[in-house]
């Protein structure tokens, strides 16, 4: 119970950094802090900065979860786990930190799917 736990904790830790790697940068240049003018490879390097603190979260948090490492997981529920914690973070990120972005039934329905995907996949 405590690797499920820490495993699913250090997702969502990986998560919070990824989604900051991936979409940060849209927010830094709407708050003006870096312009369309910044040249890509500065982004880059920005991105996989915070990347390196998602991986030092993620790979121990597959590799404590998974069953082969006598973690509670299967591959499959690993994965599916992370997907969904990835689009909930998104979720949070995107009505938090960009405001005209707004949540319509077909994202609850996708939603309800997913919750349906993580009860097939740890379904015994």
């Amino acid at each position: 119970m405590k690797n499920a736990i820490f495993t699913v904790i250090l997702l969502v830790i990986s998560n919070i950094f990824m989604t900051f790697a991936w979409y940060g940068h849209l927010k830094l240049q709407d708050m003006k802090l870096i312009t369309s003018n910044t040249p890509l490879f500065f982004v880059i390097l920005l991105s996989w900065g915070i990347a390196l603190a998602e991986y030092s979260c993620q790979v121990p948090a597959n590799r404590i979860g998974f069953a082969g490492n006598g973690g509670p997981f299967s591959l499959m529920q690993l994965k599916v786990l992370q997907e969904c914690i990835t689009l909930v973070i998104f979720t949070i990120f995107t009505v938090v930190f960009f405001k005209g972005e707004s949540l319509h039934w077909n994202h609850f329905a996708a939603f309800l799917c997913l919750i349906a995907a993580v009860y097939f996949v740890f379904m015994r």
